[in-house]
């Protein structure tokens, strides 16, 4: 006998009660009387107890029945307020939310977006994992990393959150120096900054008959980090390739020029991904419509009909 089929029975002994009959509780629980019956001579045996005097004419409690009774109501009531408040939990949008992302990400466009989330969502506390490696988010229990690559595990849910864009730039000191680059070709012969886990030391872009052209770069600086590689091209040690959204700021400053912007390159959309489940936890489900909402106020790319391209390749 497992826990379960004990609760219907003590249902049922409790709706026999509240029905005044064994009838009265099959039509109340749409069971047949044998069923009814069934039950409560089981509940009896088991306890080893008379629980309720049966005549022709009608059902009283026995003095451990009345006693069973109390109980029984009390557990069953017990139970249907464990579930309600499971039910509200799961409606409401609380716990704690692990998320990945890469550290330029992550400063420039997740948290200052934290207070607003908070503000609507205040029992959600967010951990926030900064890294620009591609994590393993079963393994590492993660809910949720925002990514711009390709995915490699296919078991993964993906949301859009928007499309994107990247630009080689450089600093004005470094192009006063070494001159910019006309066609992508022309790299081979510039210091460009190398990153990535592990770094990328090959870039494409489209031509202007949207066919791949692929150029293997090289330069005095390769890390594993985008924030070092951003600030030693503002430093002027280089060519660097980043999303726009990251460099958008410096290049409306001056502090970088943007580069071969006849020439897109291909890019991914910013993406959430996270493990896949049959339900939906809703801290997931509202940072997730939070994410989509906001990224609708980012400038993607820079003006121009090329790099609306890249912008169209990414959507």
């Amino acid at each position: 006998m497992n826990n379960i089929d004990s609760i219907m029975d003590f249902t049922v002994f409790v709706r026999i009660v509240a029905e005044g009959s064994l009838s009265g509780a099959a039509r109340s629980l749409s069971m047949s009387l044998a069923v009814i019956s069934k039950r409560l001579a089981r509940l009896e045996d088991r306890l080893g107890v008379r629980l309720i005097h049966r005549t022709t004419r009608r059902l009283s409690l026995t003095e451990e029945g009345l006693a069973f009774h109390e109980r029984c109501v009390r557990i069953l009531a017990e139970i249907e307020e464990a579930q309600e408040m499971v039910a509200n939990r799961s409606r409401h949008a609380t716990g704690l939310l692990r998320v990945t992302a890469s550290a330029a990400f992550a400063r420039r466009q997740l948290a200052p977006r934290l207070g607003r989330f908070h503000a609507l969502y205040p029992d959600i506390r967010v951990q926030m994992i900064v890294t620009d490696t591609l994590l393993d988010l079963v393994k590492e229990g993660i809910d949720v990393a925002i990514r711009q690559a390709a995915l490699a595990d296919s078991s993964l849910m993906v949301r859009r959150l928007a499309p994107t864009c990247r630009v080689i730039s450089a600093a004005p000191a470094y192009i006063a120096a070494r001159g910019a680059p006309v066609v992508p070709a022309d790299l081979v012969r510039h210091d460009c900054i190398i990153f990535g886990d592990p770094p990328v030391s090959e870039w494409t872009f489209m031509s202007a008959t949207n066919d791949p052209v692929s150029v293997r770069i090289d330069g005095v600086l390769s890390t594993n980090d985008g924030e070092v590689a951003h600030a030693a091209a503002l430093a002027g040690l280089g060519i660097v390739r980043k999303t726009f959204w990251d460099v958008s700021d410096d290049i409306a400053a001056g502090r970088l020029v943007p580069l071969l912007t006849d020439y897109p390159i291909p890019a991914f959309p910013v993406q959430a991904v996270y493990p896949t489940g049959r339900h939906l936890a809703p801290k997931l489900r509202v940072f997730l419509d939070f994410m989509v909402a906001e990224m609708k106020s980012v400038e993607h790319g820079p003006a121009g009909p090329a790099l609306n391209t890249a912008l169209d390749m990414a959507d």
